[in-house]
């Protein structure tokens, strides 16, 4: 059944509106966009979509293709539900303080960013959803100030301590080129992808969770080493800050991260102008090390799916991508190799750990059906 389709067969109307949201992959740059920091993700062809109609009433009614059940909620009452539609109530909740002027809706969604692998599925359905009421009610906001609302909406009603980088790369990019994001001032330039590049990405089975956990955690070790350094973000630290080794329990490692990745990211960008694939892999071989040694975010299995990729002759580089604690990992490889590549780390990580990996790029549709 197609999504217009089901949107009819729940409400007995067609919908007014259909828009769409990708998820993404962050090829480099983790943990600091909080920080005040550098970005660079992509958009995925995966795309969670958002179909909607008027109501006459002040009520929200809220179907998705992947869960159960109907929902509902009055605008003016949102509250925190913990389950999928708290995005959608984070997002009318955000508008009502903005003073954005909705009514009640009738919303379909459907999805095929897979949830728990930490590509941002829930970026691209706040993002999908803004999309959706600016066309329903002829709202005045640009990409960037969507992105931003989304972003309120995740942090303020859902409880999840994030950076601003998944809603701008979802709201904002594109699968033909990396997004380098300035997330202190919001200034964005898109890197084109070399055509010699070939990236997998490759979910590990392990669910990925934002809200309230070691997440949390991290982003409070990071104020705190703020703190005491006295600066605004560790965007501010000087990699020689003698200050920094006279930081409390993990907070050096911390630091050292933050600052070491936002270097990785300025030389990634510099990798893909020059398509200089070698420095690019030996640059996500880094990243993966320090969210694994200094920022501890990796698992032993993300470990192992990484190590599986680097195993093969043909991948420059690998590493988790995302906030960790599970989720995925991006690979880099060449694009002849990539569909190769893709199959054989993630049978071989099966075999490994006893998980179901999922391949989210390149799309293998007959994945699991391949001998």
């Amino acid at each position: 059944m197609t999504d217009h389709a089901a949107f009819t067969a729940c409400y007995r109307r067609p919908p007014a509106v259909a828009v769409s949201a990708p998820g993404r992959v962050n090829l480099i740059g983790d943990h600091t966009d909080y920080n005040g920091g550098l970005v660079l993700p992509i958009a995925l062809p995966q795309r969670t979509r958002a179909l909607l109609a008027r109501r006459a009433d002040r009520r929200v009614q809220a179907r998705s293709a992947q869960v159960p059940g109907d929902m509902s909620y009055k605008l003016g009452d949102e509250r925190r539900a913990a389950c999928w539609l708290d995005y959608v109530q984070g997002v009318t909740a955000v508008l009502a303080a903005d003073r954005q002027p909705i009514a009640g809706f009738d919303l379909f969604v459907a999805s095929d960013v897979p949830v728990g692998s930490g590509l941002s599925s829930s970026a691209a359905l706040e993002v999908a959803l803004l999309r959706g009421l600016r066309a329903l009610f002829r709202l005045e906001f640009d990409d960037t100030a969507l992105a931003l609302l989304a972003h309120r909406a995740e942090t303020g009603l859902v409880g999840a301590p994030v950076g601003v980088m998944d809603q701008l790369v979802c709201s904002r990019g594109d699968e033909h080129s990396a997004l380098f994001i300035d997330t202190r001032s919001l200034a964005l330039r898109r890197v084109p992808l070399p055509a010699s590049l070939g990236l997998v990405v490759i979910y590990s089975g392990l669910d990925h969770r934002l809200t309230g956990g070691d997440y949390g955690v991290r982003r409070a070790e990071c104020e705190q080493a703020a703190a005491l350094l006295e600066v605004r973000q560790l965007r501010d630290v000087a990699a020689d800050d003698p200050r920094i080794a006279a930081l409390p329990d993990a907070l050096p490692q911390r630091v050292r991260h933050v600052i070491s990745e936002n270097a990785r990211v300025l030389a990634a960008v510099d990798a893909l102008v020059a398509a200089d694939l070698p420095r690019l892999g030996a640059l996500l071989d880094a990243s993966h090390r320090s969210l694994r040694d200094d920022y501890a975010v990796s698992l032993p299995e993300i470990d192992r799916l990484v190590d599986l990729a680097r195993d093969d002759a043909a991948v420059f580089g690998a590493r988790l991508t995302g906030g960790g604690f599970g989720g995925s990992v991006v690979i880099a490889t060449s694009p002849d190799q990539a569909e190769r590549v893709a199959v054989a780390v993630a049978r071989a990580y099966a075999d490994a750990v006893g998980l179901t990996p999922r391949v989210v790029l390149p799309r293998l549709r007959d994945f699991e059906s391949r001998p």
